[in-house]
């Protein structure tokens, strides 16, 4: 019988660093055969964003939209491509204080708001061999 992970509830979201938003709006959108259901800028983080849906998955790319952004960091160093993983939680405080007793490296001390009406968290890459981790919680409106 499979287990499933008592913290993480799915995998939310794969995140991907593109140079250019409308392009890679208009290469998903053919690849997908769906356009993407949500477009937005989340200036805190200096990202513009947008999310597809495949059946229950969902892929979030990611435009820098200020140099000096960790998109725009990570696109410098690595080129395009997967950026983070980003897993669905239903406490992300919760998750947050055990990550940290567990040794994990946590990039914010408190979640912050996120695209897509999320709380957001980030585990450091070098807590989770070289894959940004993103804990998402969805905001009750």
């Amino acid at each position: 019988m499979m287990k499933h992970s008592p913290f993480f509830e799915k995998i939310e979201h794969i995140g991907i660093a593109v140079k250019d938003l409308q392009k890679a709006n208009e290469l998903y959108s053919s690849l997908l055969g769906v356009a993407p259901y949500k477009m937005e800028e989340v200036e805190s983080e200096h990202v513009k964003t947008s999310f597809f849906k495949t059946g229950e998955s969902k892929i979030e790319l990611l435009e820098a939209s200020h140099p000096d952004s960790a998109i725009a960091k990570f696109i410098e160093k690595k080129g395009e491509g997967i950026h983070h993983i980003a897993f669905e939680v239903s406490d992300i405080k919760a998750e947050m204080q055990r990550l940290k007793e567990e040794g994990f490296q946590l990039l914010n001390d408190q979640p912050k708001l996120g695209a897509d009406q999320k709380w957001v968290c980030f585990i450091h890459p070098k807590s989770s061999h070289g894959v940004l981790i993103e804990l998402c919680q969805t905001i009750a409106l």
